[in-house]
């Protein structure tokens, strides 16, 4: 194409339309030697691969803050034994804890239907256990005695003893038990008077090398030979059976008990 006398190379233009409609295609346009008589228009076409697009029901599950499998969840301590580990609570929990757990743990796994009744079989077991221990209550033996210990007649009664030195403890025990042999071996017919006898004695000597006071010694040794005497027949009459055979066996036994608490006096009491 010559213009004014100079020659121009045909010019070719290149249209490059991108079309984002899926099942179109890319549509390529070529133009070439503008001004003659009619341009003509070359097509090439190239398939089209359509972008998978986010599903809209993801966009509305993420709206409300959930995700696609929480109702399929399975719970995780599904094959936990113990009750109360398996719905996460401790064996002090009130019933209000309890049913609060259950309907928690029931309500995020409603959808596994094993979780459901794995969680229902835990609820139920805690609660049978719970009437059960209602009905039938139990003693607690540590709980009592800690009760006994802190009451105010037993903490008096226990401030009145007191350990000694452990030469005075084998001191106090082989002088009694000399006077149990005695009694044992050697029992006469009118009783183990003289052995009993000997055994006061021994126990105000004993209280009165701990306190250095005769008046308190005497009165101690007294009253722990009669409270002693007395709770030994006590219990040889309607406790303990008898252990001696022979005619003098209440005597003997009674005598046996008698030594062992004025030992206990002897040597702990102040």
């Amino acid at each position: 194409m010559a213009t004014s006398g100079v020659a121009a190379s045909p010019i070719k233009y290149c249209l490059q339309l991108p079309v984002q409609c899926p099942g179109l295609r890319e549509k390529r346009v070529s133009v070439s030697n503008l001004g003659r008589s009619r341009s003509h228009c070359t097509v090439s076409t190239q398939k089209y691969h359509p972008r998978r697009m986010p599903l809209v029901k993801c966009a509305m599950e993420a709206s409300f803050g959930g995700s696609t499998d929480d109702s399929a969840a399975i719970f995780p301590r599904i094959n936990v034994k113990d009750p109360y580990k398996r719905l996460g609570i401790n064996k002090e929990a009130s019933e209000d804890e309890i049913q609060a757990a259950r309907n928690f743990l029931i309500q995020r796994y409603a959808g596994h239907k094993p979780s459901v009744d794995a969680i229902e079989a835990a609820h139920d077991k805690i609660i049978m256990q719970k009437f059960y221990d209602r009905k039938n209550p139990k003693v607690d033996i540590k709980k009592k005695v800690r009760e006994m210990k802190q009451s105010r007649v037993v903490q008096s009664v226990t401030s009145r003893f007191r350990t000694p030195a452990t030469k005075f403890i084998v001191k106090t025990s082989i002088a009694f038990i000399v006077l149990g042999a005695l009694t044992v071996l050697f029992p006469t017919e009118e009783g183990p008077t003289l052995q009993v006898a000997i055994s006061l004695i021994t126990a105000i000597y004993f209280i009165h090398d701990r306190l250095k006071n005769k008046l308190r010694a005497f009165l101690y040794g007294a009253g722990a030979f009669i409270f002693s005497w007395l709770l030994g027949t006590f219990l040889m009459v309607s406790v303990v059976p008898p252990i001696f055979k022979g005619p003098r066996s209440l005597e003997v036994t009674t005598s046996l008990i008698t030594y062992v608490l004025l030992w206990v006096s002897s040597t702990y009491l102040i």
